[in-house]
């Protein structure tokens, strides 16, 4: 396989993750919060993403730099970076909320809302940043 082709598959590989919680996440739009399963359920989703984007970024950092391109890895190396932080601080901002919901504060269910409307905002990001990075993937390696 070529520099090219290696390049392209990562890149296609590294969008899986981020297009199957662009599909997945606005069911959650229809589900009530309040239920402790669904609340489950959208937690362990985006556990499951950001722990995927994670380790589909950390190689498809490697896969960049053997096609050699640095930069392109650099890029996606912050990705993943990124990926490890959002993972850390969004479950924990939904612990604290589901927590603050089943104490019966009234406003935990809006802010679990919020959330997961950020959540979904933050994949989108991601996504188009790396879609919008494939042409850079077929300039001269530098």
């Amino acid at each position: 396989m070529t520099a090219d082709g290696f390049s392209l598959a990562a890149t296609i590989i590294l969008l899986f993750p981020m297009l199957y919680f662009f599909i997945a996440s606005p069911t959650f739009l229809l589900a009530k919060l309040e239920d402790p399963v669904v609340t489950w359920l959208l937690r362990s989703l985006f556990s499951f993403h950001f722990r995927a984007v994670s380790i589909v970024c950390a190689i498809g950092t490697i896969a960049f730099i053997v096609a050699g391109r640095p930069l392109v890895a650099i890029a996606i190396g912050v990705i993943a970076a990124l990926a490890v932080y959002a993972r850390q601080w969004f479950l924990g901002q939904l612990d604290i909320q589901i927590r603050a919901r089943d104490a019966g504060e009234a406003g935990a269910v809006r802010e679990l809302r919020r959330l997961h409307w950020r959540g979904m905002a933050y994949n989108a990001a991601q996504f188009f940043l790396i879609l919008s990075g494939v042409p850079f993937v077929f300039t001269n390696p530098l």
